[in-house]
């Protein structure tokens, strides 16, 4: 008898040390896999903000080939087709002839179409795309949805000094490099 009971105690440890290793390895797993997945939800959400602004260029080829210049907007503000016209014609970009090496003008393409208005979850690029329909503006200040919400500004202010046209975005829009274009992050410079 005293064999089977020492047989029964040894037992008894080795499953209980047994189930302690399996429910730390476990416990360790779902930890792992909570801290990924909570990880990746904050990318998400440093990436585009709760209410649905616009995601922050990250593209470096693009920001500087393209903000070297001027702002770099965000790809969502216009549909893919309206970037390839733009892109096609960079002999004549708005007035400027603009060269871009064919490696780097490859890489912004796939990013502004990758990541264009009509494949966005962002507020302000379903407006943008519901407002245009089915036309490619080449212009982010063509759109009229752009226009109504900008029309109670005068052309004298927008010809100020410090703002010079409608499309410099980030002269009034401050916070418009981290995608927010809310009416409270707007500064009018004198």
């Amino acid at each position: 008898m005293n064999r089977i009971h020492k047989y029964i105690v040894f037992l008894l440890a080795f499953l209980l040390i047994a189930n302690g290793v399996f429910y730390t390895a476990f416990a360790e797993e779902d930890d792992y896999e909570e801290k990924g997945h909570h990880q990746k939800r904050e990318r998400k959400h440093s990436e585009r903000n709760v209410k649905g602004n616009l995601i922050v260029v990250n593209n470096l080829t693009y920001k500087e080939n393209c903000g070297a210049c001027h702002f770099a907007y965000q790809p969502e503000l216009l549909p893919s087709g309206s970037w390839d016209k733009i892109l096609n014609n960079t002999e004549d970009h708005f007035g400027e002839a603009v060269e871009i090496d064919p490696g780097s003008k490859k890489i912004i393409a796939e990013y502004l179409k990758a990541n264009a208005a009509e494949y966005s979850s962002a507020k302000l690029s379903a407006k943008i795309m519901k407002c245009i329909g089915k036309q490619i503006p080449q212009r982010i200040t063509e759109i009229r949805y752009i226009r109504k919400n900008h029309h109670e500004i005068s052309q004298d202010v927008i010809k100020r000094k410090a703002i010079g046209s409608l499309s410099n975005c980030s002269a009034c829009h401050t916070t418009a490099e981290k995608g927010i274009y809310d009416d409270d992050n707007v500064i009018i410079p004198k």
